[in-house]
């Protein structure tokens, strides 16, 4: 008799194992960083760099005198870390940018403030003052004729211009004769006055003449007047190049700590602010008129919309009473002017 094996089962019923029970815990979750940690520190940073301007080198490509010169616009980081911060919707950031707009305030908040005195202008002919104006006039400028006559319509009692030309020169001798019975011209470089001018001469700050002095017999007694044009910087490869100003800084500053008279004023275009330390020869021995007697920065360069103050009014035992930019004429800078006191 024939008998089968039974082949092991293989239902689909058949019964699964049951896994075995475990006791391990699900992995902890890393704690979360707020956002804008980077806006935060960036704010930061920018805060520092504010505060420390005076002190950031000069060895690598200038860039100590190039932020100095734009340190004023560094005040527009504030609205755009404020802006991104809005975005990241990170409270941490917006507090930090705090730092640079508190930092930005104190540096420049009083210059935001009209400080003038007073503004009359061709003061010095009632005894009352001087009135100084400064102008580079640019030796491309294509109207001198109507330059002339608009800084003569300004009523200073002194003029200071710089570039001047051999072509254009003739053109401000005679449209400034009638209101300027007193002048002197030396290279690029002239002084107008209602008052008597002497002493005459150069400065030698550079090979070619850029720089001269004089003697106002103003009224209320003599003042030494400088008109200088400091060398031109430019950005090249090289970075902010300064060299050449920066020398004419230092021999037109030994030129007014060897002047014996004792009210000066540096009237010109100085290729730089009064912030920059690298101009520090000359304006530590000087007050900036607009720094103390101004409204609002008084920028003058490029003059179709100016963004740094390169031309300027310095001056030594006189009071700054007021200081203001004119109008654009047709030059490339701006002129400025100032009332000063005895």
């Amino acid at each position: 008799m024939l008998t089968t094996e039974e082949e092991p089962s293989t239902r689909a019923d058949a019964p699964t194992p049951t896994p075995a029970p475990t006791n391990a815990t699900p992995a902890p979750t890393p704690p979360q960083r707020p956002p804008g940690r980077l806006l935060a520190l960036a704010a930061l940073l920018s805060a520092a760099l504010m505060a420390l301007h005076a002190h950031l080198p000069n060895t690598a490509l200038n860039l100590g005198s190039l932020f100095q010169t734009l340190l004023p616009w560094t005040g527009l980081a504030v609205p755009a870390l404020l802006a991104l911060a809005a975005v990241r919707r990170s409270q941490l950031a917006a507090v930090a940018v705090l730092a640079p707009a508190l930092v930005w305030a104190t540096l420049f908040g009083p210059t935001l403030t009209d400080k003038g005195k007073d503004r009359g202008k061709g003061t010095g002919a009632t005894g009352q003052g001087l009135t100084v104006l400064s102008h580079n006039v640019d030796e491309a400028n294509p109207d001198p004729a109507g330059t002339a006559r608009a800084l003569a319509g300004a009523k200073a009692d002194v003029l200071a211009l710089v570039e001047l030309s051999e072509e254009s020169t003739p053109v401000y001798e005679r449209e400034l004769a009638a209101a300027y019975p007193h002048h002197a011209v030396l290279g690029g470089v002239g002084l107008w006055s209602r008052h008597r001018l002497t002493a005459v001469a150069e400065v030698e700050i550079m090979p070619w003449t850029r720089a001269m002095r004089a003697t106002a017999a103003t009224p209320e007694g003599p003042v030494a007047v400088y008109a200088a044009h400091l060398a031109s910087v430019r950005m090249s490869g090289a970075g902010f190049t300064t060299a050449r100003r920066n020398e004419a800084a230092r021999v037109l500053a030994s030129a007014v700590r060897a002047e014996p008279a004792p009210r000066v004023v540096v009237l010109g275009d100085f290729n730089g602010t009064y912030q920059d330390r690298a101009l520090a020869p000359v304006t530590s021995q000087l007050r900036s008129a607009q720094r103390e007697a101004g409204d609002g920065f008084g920028f003058t360069y490029p003059a179709g919309f100016p963004v740094v103050r390169i031309d300027d009014v310095l001056v030594k035992g006189m009071d700054p009473r007021a200081s203001w930019t004119l109008p654009a004429t047709g030059s490339d800078h701006r002129p400025v002017a100032a009332a000063l006191r005895f």
